[in-house]
C-alpha cells in the first residue's frame, strides 16, 4: 500500500470544490473531519463522504466530533441530539456502563449510515475540581478506573457498529484549567500523580486504534507542549504502551504558539503519527500537508492496523436498543 499523507484535513462546505478535489488528489491525506459546515441533509453527507476518499485515493477514515451534549456535529431534525457525557452518566447511575456502550452504539449508526467510520471519542480525560468549562461536562467522571470503565464501553459501541474510536486527549487534559483552543494550558502536578490519575485511563484502553493529543503543559515531564514533546510521545508509547495511531489534536488551536508549519513539523518530529489541521484557508492546508509529507513507516504500519479495524456492524435491533437505553434513563429518553 502506498503511503498516506501525514495529515488529517476538512472541507470549506457541504460538497468538496475543485481546488480541494485537486488538492486532496496531491496530497493522499490519511483521512478527513467532518465539521457543522459540512453536514446538511444524510444524502448531501454521504455525497461528501464519498467524494472524500474518491478525492484520496483510498478508502480513507472519515471522523467527526459526536460526542453528544455541547460537542455534537450531527444534530436534529436528521439525528439524536444527546446529553453532555456527564450529565448522561449521572443520570444513568448504576446503569452507565450499558447505557455508555448503547448511546455510542446507536451514535455509531447514524455515523456509519452517513459513511462516517470514525469518531472523537471516547474522551476519557479525568474531571478534577479546576477542569475548565470547556472540557467538565464532556467527561465521563472523576475516578480513573470509572472512566476507564465507561470509556471501554463507548469505545465497544463503536467498534461493534462500524466506527473508529480515536480515545482523547492523551496523555490527559483533565487539570487544565484553560480552554486550549486560545491559551496553553500548564499543568504542574508531579509525575506520579499524573500516572495515578490521568494517564491511568489511556493505558487501560491502550488497544483502541487511534488516540489524540492533549495541547498542554505537563512540567514534570517537558517545558513543551504534549503534541510536540518527544519526551511526552515516548512516555505515551512506553509508560502508557499505546502502540496504535497518534494524530494531533487540532494544530491550529491557540495554545501552540508559531506557524502552523512548524507545529505540523515539531508535533511529527516528536512522535506524532499525523497532523489533524482543520477550520483554515485553502493555502494553509496545502502549507501544512506539504511540510507533514507522506507517513513514516511506522506510522504507515499503525494507519494500516487502524484500518484492519473497521469491520461491518454487528446485527442488532437498533429500536430494541433504544427502549433499553430509555429504561436506564428512567423513561427519560437519551437526552
Amino acid at each position: 500500500m502506498a503511503p498516506f499523507g501525514a495529515t488529517i484535513l476538512d472541507a470549506d462546505g457541504l460538497r468538496l470544490t475543485p481546488d480541494e478535489r485537486a488538492f486532496f488528489r496531491d496530497l493522499r491525506p490519511f483521512g478527513f473531519i467532518l465539521f457543522a459546515r459540512n453536514i446538511d441533509a444524510p444524502d448531501q453527507v454521504r455525497a461528501l463522504c464519498d467524494e472524500m476518499r474518491e478525492a484520496a485515493g483510498h478508502d480513507a477514515v472519515i471522523t467527526i466530533d459526536q460526542e453528544g451534549g455541547r460537542v455534537q456535529r450531527l444534530r436534529a431534525p436528521h439525528w439524536r441530539e444527546w446529553l453532555p457525557p456527564l450529565d448522561f452518566v449521572a443520570r444513568a447511575g448504576d446503569g452507565a456502563e450499558r447505557a455508555m456502550y448503547l448511546r455510542h452504539r446507536l451514535i455509531a449508526a447514524e455515523l456509519h449510515a452517513l459513511g462516517i467510520d470514525s469518531n472523537c471519542a471516547p474522551m476519557v480525560d479525568v474531571a478534577g475540581p479546576g477542569t475548565h468549562d470547556f472540557l467538565r461536562n464532556r467527561c465521563y467522571g472523576t475516578e480513573p478506573a470509572r472512566v476507564a470503565t465507561l470509556g471501554r464501553a463507548a469505545g465497544q459501541g463503536m467498534l461493534d457498529g462500524g466506527v473508529l474510536p480515536v480515545v482523547k486527549h492523551i496523555p490527559g487534559h483533565g487539570r487544565a484549567t484553560m480552554d486550549s483552543h486560545f491559551d496553553l494550558p500548564r499543568v504542574d502536578a508531579p509525575h506520579a500523580d499524573l500516572s495515578a490519575v490521568d494517564f491511568a485511563p489511556f493505558k487501560a484502553l491502550n488497544d483502541l486504534p487511534m488516540g489524540m493529543t492533549a495541547h498542554l503543559v505537563y512540567s514534570a515531564i517537558d517545558t513543551a507542549p504534549a503534541t510536540c514533546s518527544p519526551a511526552v510521545m515516548s512516555l505515551i508509547r512506553d509508560e502508557m504502551d499505546f502502540d496504535n495511531l497518534i494524530m494531533t489534536d487540532d494544530l491550529s488551536m491557540k495554545a501552540l504558539q508559531g506557524s502552523h508549519v512548524d507545529s505540523t513539523r515539531a508535533a511529527l518530529a516528536a512522535g506524532c503519527d499525523v497532523a489533524l489541521y482543520c477550520n483554515q484557508p485553502l493555502a494553509d492546508r496545502v502549507a501544512v500537508a506539504e511540510a507533514a509529507g507522506e507517513m513514516t513507516t511506522t506510522a504507515q504500519t499503525r494507519a494500516e492496523r487502524a484500518l484492519a479495524m473497521r469491520r461491518p456492524p454487528d446485527d442488532v435491533d437498533i429500536p430494541a436498543l433504544e427502549s433499553e437505553l430509555e429504561a436506564l434513563l428512567g423513561g427519560a429518553g437519551h437526552g
